[in-house]
């Protein structure tokens, strides 16, 4: 009889914990060429491609930087969240609902303030926004012990649903011409952008800043210490005094937050309005699911895992009109990429054996 032990490792290196990324990664790629080969396409033109399209042009360099803006603020948010091992799977949701917010305060107090007080008032109310939608699932695991993957993906749903209903509702503009959405914002509200290009400047400092942030948050406070602890053992966590419910709160607050941020500058530096949700987002709060896994969980890593996705979804666009290959192709290639980097960190911190027995 075969039987499979599985032990933990102890003293994983930094270099042992490299290798598996490159070599999840690469698996991940070879799986995408052969999908790309039975689709009939060169895998090594198609890839090419992708990235020629993202980073081989300042066109396209541009674009990958303007994408990057909220994959790299959701991909930091979630790294906070699932080092507390909180699977927030909720950061769509949680963009729209700053989105939303900030939308309605951009419009209701835009024409009556200057720019340097709506600006930081909308993201701030983006916060307050992805906050709140975020700490409703914490409530819920904390007092009802509800799965957290379960309620953050249904009230991504939610969200949506809500946001639909007001741009077709009491919010539909009446510049819009019957079409839903609301009326654009004032130009105070709106942001800055760098010449000849749509990278919202203040959002991407915005972005840098909260990776740093964060980085320090997690890594040298005891707020960072306890959140660690609390994944790892809550037992143990509560045996030492940790207010579990005060580090779940807060921290699914700051990761909402961050998401609530991204959907602020989306409405304020992309669309200068409140659409439709999936015009308001090109399903960032999904990709940054990968973006927080690829950054091994590290929010300065973030940032740069953050521009290698925006190239991919820059790229897909790309490969769309030059191969002719449908809009899920990005889809399928984020979630290959994903499986394997999961399963590379689960080789990483478990040793699997096979043993052989006579009974």
């Amino acid at each position: 009889m075969i039987k499979i032990h599985t032990s933990d490792r102890y003293n994983i290196t930094g270099i042992r914990s490299l290798l598996t990324n490159v070599a999840s990664l690469t698996a991940g790629v070879l799986v995408i060429s052969m999908i790309f080969l039975a689709a009939g396409v060169n895998p090594v033109f198609a890839i090419k491609e992708i990235f020629m399209g993202s980073f081989g042009s300042a066109y396209g360099f541009k674009e990958t930087i303007t994408k990057a803006i909220p994959l790299i603020l959701i991909g930091t948010g979630l790294t906070l969240a699932f080092r507390a091992k909180f699977w927030n799977i909720g950061a769509e949701g949680q963009l729209l609902a700053g989105a939303m917010l900030s939308t309605w305060t951009g419009l209701t107090f835009g024409e009556a303030l200057p720019s340097y007080a709506i600006i930081p008032l909308m993201f701030a109310a983006g916060f307050v926004g992805g906050a709140l939608w975020g700490i409703i699932p914490a409530f819920l695991k904390i007092r009802y012990a509800i799965n957290e993957v379960i309620s953050t993906l249904m009230l991504n749903y939610i969200c949506a649903e809500i946001m639909t209903m007001l741009i077709v509702g009491p919010w539909k503009g009446k510049t819009r011409f019957g079409f839903p959405g609301t009326d654009n914002l004032p130009d105070s509200a709106i942001l800055g952008v760098i010449p000849g290009s749509r990278i919202h400047y203040a959002t991407l400092a915005l972005a840098i800043l909260s990776a740093l942030v964060l980085w320090v948050l997690i890594y040298k406070t005891r707020f960072g210490y306890e959140a660690r602890v609390v994944g790892e053992n809550p037992d143990a966590g509560k045996y030492a005094g940790i207010n579990f419910m005060k580090t779940s709160l807060i921290l699914m607050a700051v990761s909402g937050g961050l998401a609530g941020f991204a959907g602020t500058g989306e409405v304020a530096g992309i669309h200068q309005y409140l659409g439709h949700p999936a015009s308001v987002s090109s399903g960032y709060g999904f990709t940054a699911i990968i973006v927080a896994w690829l950054a091994k969980l590290n929010p300065l890593y973030a940032i740069g895992s953050g521009i290698f996705f925006a190239g991919i979804l820059v790229g897909g666009d790309a490969i769309q009109i030059s191969l002719g290959l449908p809009a899920a192709t990005v889809e399928i290639v984020n979630g290959i990429i994903l499986f394997f980097l999961i399963m590379g960190e689960y080789f990483l911190n478990n040793k699997i054996s096979i043993r052989f027995s006579k009974n």
